[in-house]
């Protein structure tokens, strides 16, 4: 199943390319964060209506991701045994420099017909970028740190002699070539729920993931970020991370959330909670990442439960589309057991959503 209207809903799915699964717990997870798992798991995903995979990001073992592929060349194998699937690599300025990211980039792109992306994480775990010798600016400069990054990655793909002198990154007449295949086609993504993430996202983002949240919660942050873009002359599409627990009754899907979180690691979940919270409680605003999850929420790294996406597939379809109502483009899903659950979202809530999408119009 492919997406045929430009107005549908787009969506993508969490790569575990990171060991442990999309929740902090000692439940049952047949998801394997291995290479032939994932290339099974793409596959499956392309055929059942995925647009998009996100691979993840991590250099230092934690929170139960004791093992971690690196997410640029993990992308490229991906779409390798792939046909259309769009694979989104994630980086961190700081390790990455926008030189280095722009050529693996413009290079992936030829050998891929463009079906690469790039989400550029500004970084919440300090503890990581200790370990491996790099800065840790506070919050708000590591948004205007990700923001030079993208100004110059897109600069370089853009113009020949490309310069730029700004705080973090300096360019002087810097041409890349071969630019990428097809430019406009290397979508550039970035997290955050703070201020300075939506107003980064505001001027220089193609895309902007928020973590999961009410669909009031999330309207507020798209009415900013859209009435900021339309003052910059720029736009930015939203994409709301989930994770989708659907079953065939809505008692079997609150069970599996049940189990998910009476089994958590408590002590991993509460190190991630510590970790975590200088990116969202200790922004200005108290409004960022994490800044109001309470220990259940952060059995999923990315509070995927307040989304609510849990119950059986016409519930799950429903909300969905009530969030594409307030705004929302796309929704980054996480799964418990991915592969047999991503053919089931395929095969029985995409359908739903499709022909709601339909009695819109």
């Amino acid at each position: 199943m492919t997406t045929t209207s430009s107005t549908a809903l787009k969506f993508a799915y969490w790569v575990p390319n990171v060991s442990g699964g999309l929740v902090i717990s000692n439940i049952e997870q047949r998801t394997d964060w291995s290479y032939d798992y994932n290339v099974r798991l793409a596959q499956t995903a392309e055929k059942n209506g995925f647009d998009y995979a996100l691979t993840q990001i991590r250099f230092t073992a934690g929170y139960g991701a004791e093992n971690q592929h690196e997410s640029v060349s993990f992308s490229h194998a991906l779409l390798a045994k792939t046909t259309h699937l769009k694979v989104i690599a994630a980086v961190l300025p700081g390790p990455w420099k926008p030189a280095l990211a722009a050529k693996q980039l413009a290079t992936i792109s030829h050998l891929t017909q463009g079906r690469i992306a790039i989400n550029v994480v500004s970084g919440w775990f300090k503890g990581e970028f200790d370990a491996i010798g790099e800065e840790w600016p506070e919050h708000d400069q590591r948004y205007a740190r990700s923001e030079e990054f993208i100004r110059s990655i897109k600069g370089i793909w853009a113009t020949d002699q490309f310069s730029f002198q700004g705080k973090y990154y300096q360019f002087s007449d810097y041409t890349l070539k071969p630019k990428p295949a097809e430019p406009s086609t290397i979508e550039v993504f970035q997290g955050g729920s703070s201020k300075a993430a939506r107003d980064m996202a505001s001027r220089v983002s193609d895309w902007y993931f928020t973590n999961g949240n009410t669909v009031d919660e999330i309207k507020k942050q798209i009415d900013d970020i859209r009435h900021k873009a339309k003052l910059n002359g720029h736009q930015v599409k939203i994409g709301v991370n989930a994770f989708i627990i659907a079953r065939d009754t809505e008692v079997e899907a609150q069970a599996v959330l049940k189990d998910i979180i009476h089994y958590a690691n408590t002590e991993a979940v509460d190190a991630f909670a510590d970790a975590s919270k200088e990116a969202g409680a200790s922004t200005k605003e108290k409004e960022g990442n994490w800044a109001n999850s309470t220990f259940e929420d952060f059995v999923q790294y990315n509070d995927g439960f307040k989304t609510n996406l849990i119950g059986t597939p016409q519930q799950i379809a429903q909300r969905i589309i009530a969030l594409k109502k307030v705004g929302v483009d796309l929704i980054l899903s996480g799964f418990l057991h991915f592969i047999e659950e991503v053919e089931y979202f395929g095969q029985h809530v995409l359908p739903l959503i499709r022909e709601l999408e339909k009695n819109e119009q």
